[in-house]
């Protein structure tokens, strides 16, 4: 019978995008248009629904040690979590991969009242991709505008990257997280390897 004590459900889990580790490395470009495309596997995920007006939201702001964002983009982080704006009762919390999803301490500073709070972590997976060329690899697929002046560092949407929905966090100056659901992972990282190729070719004068 298969072990699934504190241990036994990492060590059974496997990544959506588990099979293309060697390719998303040999993807790489180096140089001064270089990027780079790696999976985060396995991070903690947590969907919450709360009024963010209620009792329960402060609790839950408590629990987090940040106040959930209030408007589109926003995000709060504490310590290894981070908390993305999807909705206005709705947000998602990010915790770095190997950490436990905060599911039972959300639930307990919720309560009774309305609102969920759910470990969506086998939902979706995470690509980070980082480098100079970075922001011009999604730009080839991304209708927004993402210059730094208009999203920022720390900023998080949902969108469409090429024809995966994702949300798209910008965590640093030339580095990008997208969170699409596990499904379409495999679609997007391919997706994605195909749009850095370019920038492997010498530049022409």
């Amino acid at each position: 019978m298969a072990d699934l004590t504190a241990t036994g459900p990492a060590a059974l889990r496997r990544s959506p995008l588990a099979h293309l580790t060697d390719a998303l490395r040999a993807a790489t470009v180096t140089g001064p248009r270089a990027v780079a495309l790696a999976e985060w596997p396995c991070a903690a995920m947590v969907s919450l629904r709360v009024d963010p007006a209620s009792p329960a939201a402060g609790r839950i702001a408590q629990a987090l040690g940040a106040t959930l964002p209030a408007r589109c983009g926003r995000t709060a982080s504490a310590g290894s979590r981070t908390t993305l704006w999807l909705g206005p009762d709705e947000w998602l919390v990010v915790a770095p991969p190997g950490a436990p999803a905060p599911t039972a301490e959300l639930a307990a500073a919720l309560g009774e009242e309305p609102g969920s709070v759910v470990d969506v972590s086998a939902n979706r997976t995470v690509l980070e991709l980082r480098g100079p060329a970075a922001r011009q690899v999604l730009e080839k697929g991304c209708a927004l505008d993402l210059h730094p002046r208009v999203f920022g560092r720390g900023q998080a949407v949902s969108t469409l990257v090429g024809p995966v929905p994702v949300v798209l966090w910008r965590t640093g100056v030339d580095s990008y997280r997208l969170l699409p659901r596990s499904s379409f992972a495999d679609h997007l990282a391919r997706w994605l390897m195909d749009a850095m190729s370019e920038y492997a070719l010498p530049e022409v004068d």
